[in-house]
């Protein structure tokens, strides 16, 4: 393959063209620490100033009540995080718990049989979310217990690597045993650009990919996750690691409920199950506790997030590595092109754009299973990510910790941990050649 690749090179190989605006009209090309926390262009005034209202919800910490800050208290009674910045630092991604100061990666709990709405079914005492942190007075519920089981392999050309499977458990707990029958799922922070563009892809066109029985035998059956919308009726599901949520707002309201202990109109309850009496009793910030026009903001400000540009787009090494990233399998569902429809936003109507997902739920083998359904979910399928600022994550945030729980530590960590629909994909690049394999982490560097 090597010396194929050589002699293409040397006729000159008809590599692709590759466009540099990741986010079509969304698309900002500022390389620096705030590269995922620029407003898209052409935004109206008025869109500006909610943007700047946005950001202030987003970033700043949230405090116990009562409180004279006027509408950011209602932290807790129990949490992980004191803002949505806490875990998507510089609106970039989380590391897991093992590294300084970190707020990016929580444990879901359920427990079998279905929940509400036909979802997670939560843990009777501990609800759907390990919280480890709590106000004055209240006990947390426990805390998270991580360690690694170190894991050697090599590529075909002999190269060794080592990839780490991380292992999850719960100490300290406050209100008993979790019980033999719980389910675990760690779920890391991911970058917040881009949202409102996946947003405004008509259902179809993502449906229109859907292949749930492999029809086409081509290995690949992405499926459609459909939930609960903002009105609980069944709808695609866009948003989240299992596609568990329809629209930015929804996901944005379930953070704050689920994350920082914030009611909202969406989510009206505190996370107090019915044992955790000092939690219940605990005094609140109002109802709800940050109120529609304020997580109106907040939802455009993550709707609204500019999409860093791809670099190097006419580097050879980086279009070779994107057309190996076709020949491998890895475009079947990183598709690289999607299309917006209409929008309340005008600068999100009618865009040409390349997420690099199809948003839908993909078999990805025992490896990354975590045997948690979610709707339609099961425990070994998860969403295609997107991938655009990929390549900017040490950039923005000093690490890169990829997949659901941050086990892999580089991109070629998280294609070797590839399974089930994606095993062939994974198999094409072990078994390249140092150059090719080179080329491709080339390209995704780029995004």
């Amino acid at each position: 393959m090597i010396t194929v690749m050589a002699a293409a090179a040397c006729a000159g190989e008809d590599l692709p063209e590759l466009d540099p605006a990741l986010g079509g009209e969304t698309t900002r090309s500022e390389i620096s620490q705030n590269s995922f926390a620029l407003p898209a262009p052409k935004l109206t005034n008025t869109e500006r100033r909610t943007f700047e209202v946005g950001d202030s919800f987003f970033t700043q910490n949230w405090v116990s009540a009562p409180a004279s800050t006027e509408g950011r208290d209602g932290l807790g009674p129990t949490f992980n995080a004191f803002a949505c910045s806490s875990c998507h630092r510089r609106d970039g991604r989380g590391a897991p718990p093992d590294e300084p100061d970190n707020l990016g990666l929580l444990l879901r709990l359920s427990i079998p049989g279905e929940g509400p709405l036909g979802g997670p079914n939560p843990h009777p005492d501990y609800g759907g979310q390990l919280q480890v942190r709590s106000l004055l007075g209240v006990p947390a519920e426990g805390q998270m217990d991580l360690t690694y089981e170190y894991i050697d392999g090599a590529y075909a050309d002999g190269e060794p690597y080592e990839l780490r499977r991380p292992r999850y458990g719960v100490s300290d707990l406050a209100f008993g045993p979790l019980g033999d029958d719980i389910m675990i799922s760690p779920r890391l922070a991911p970058q917040v650009v881009g949202m409102g563009l996946l947003e405004a892809v008509p259902a179809e066109s993502i449906l229109a990919h859907a292949d749930p029985d492999d029809a086409d035998g081509d290995g690949i059956s992405g499926r459609p996750n459909e939930v609960p919308g903002e009105d609980g009726a069944k709808t695609l599901g866009r948003f989240g690691w299992k596609a568990g949520r329809a629209t930015v707002r929804q996901q944005v309201a379930a953070a704050f409920n689920g994350d920082i202990g914030i009611t909202s109109p969406l989510f009206p309850e505190e996370n107090c199950p019915a044992i955790q009496t000092a939690c219940r009793e605990a005094p609140n910030g109002g109802t709800p506790e940050i109120t529609p026009s304020r997580l109106d903001s907040v939802a455009l400000y993550a709707r609204t997030l500019a999409v860093p540009a791809l670099r190097d787009a006419e580097d050879e090494q980086v279009r070779r590595g994107y057309k190996l990233f076709e020949e491998f399998g890895c475009a079947s569902c990183h598709l690289p092109t999607l299309e917006t429809g209409p929008s309340d936003i005008e600068a999100l109507a009618y865009q040409v754009f390349h997420p690099f997902t199809d948003l839908l739920l993909h078999d990805m083998g025992e490896g990354l299973a975590d045997g948690r359904p979610e709707f339609d979910a099961g425990g070994r399928e998860w969403r295609t990510p997107p991938l655009w600022g990929l390549g900017l994550l040490e950039e923005v945030n000093g690490f890169r910790f990829l997949l659901h729980d941050g086990r892999a530590r580089t991109p070629a960590e998280a294609i070797l941990w590839h399974g089930g629909e994606a095993e062939g994909a994974m198999e094409a690049f072990r078994g390249a050649s140092a150059e090719e394999r080179a080329a491709l982490l080339r390209f995704l560097e780029s995004l």
